[in-house]
């Protein structure tokens, strides 16, 4: 049997993704899009925010980041795609390169997707970006109809404890709306293994009668990373 080696990361990596890649990951529908408030959240550079008001979502994202000098944030976007490409080199067999084709197109597709959410972080500012982070967001109860959460929660698992991740989710659906969905992916940590306290936190989310859903995400490339959870509050 072959070894599985871990993705070494020191603190929280910020993320550079495409709205191609959410919609695969969440498996998100035209209409779940347009008009509709969405809130991406621990959305570092990702240029998902941006794509979707091209599409006519009224979107906005939230990261910790955004206090940054936009000048600052990009030079660590940056640095972050060259870090997380040396890794993925040395680690390349292991991921599923069916999406993405090569580390070269991967790495390409990180540094588009900075470009364009530079572009809309300089014109919007404030209108669109929130420097915020979980557990805790300035947002108003039921503000969104649907609120998304890529590469942060349960990938950090084992630097997040169970207390953060169960205030970091209730967080997330305090800001949904009635009939609108939470998202979460991937459900797996860096070192490729099922969160600590994923089942116990899902049964406690089902318990406020919110319905916890593992669905297939078609976004492939991490080990076995199959699943995206979807949060449907009633």
């Amino acid at each position: 049997m072959r070894m599985i080696r871990e993705y070494e990361q020191t603190g929280v990596a910020m993320t550079c993704r495409s709205l191609d890649e959410y919609v695969r990951m969440f498996d998100l529908k035209a209409e779940e899009l347009r008009g509709k408030p969405i809130l991406d959240v621990a959305a570092g550079a990702s240029s998902f925010a941006a794509e979707a008001r091209m599409l006519g979502a009224l979107a906005s994202a939230a990261d910790p980041r955004y206090a940054m000098a936009p000048d600052e944030l990009v030079v660590e976007a940056k640095a972050e795609i060259e870090s997380s490409t040396a890794k993925l080199q040395r680690l390349q067999e292991q991921f599923d390169w069916s999406y993405y084709g090569t580390l070269d197109q991967h790495r390409a597709g990180r540094l588009a997707a900075l470009e364009r959410f530079r572009q809309d972080f300089a014109d919007e500012g404030a209108g669109a970006y929130t420097a915020a982070s979980l557990p805790h967001l300035p947002f108003e109860d039921e503000q969104f109809a649907l609120v998304l959460c890529s590469h942060f929660l349960f990938l950090y698992g084992e630097q997040f404890d169970a207390d953060f991740h169960r205030e970091a989710v209730k967080e997330l659906l305090r800001v949904c709306r009635k009939g609108g969905t939470v998202r979460i992916y991937p459900l797996l940590t860096l070192r490729f293994r099922k969160p600590p306290g994923l089942d116990e936190l899902l049964e406690d989310i089902r318990g406020m009668g919110v319905e916890a859903e593992l669905l297939p995400s078609s976004l492939p490339f991490i080990p076995s990373s199959v699943h995206y959870l979807r949060l449907t509050k009633r």
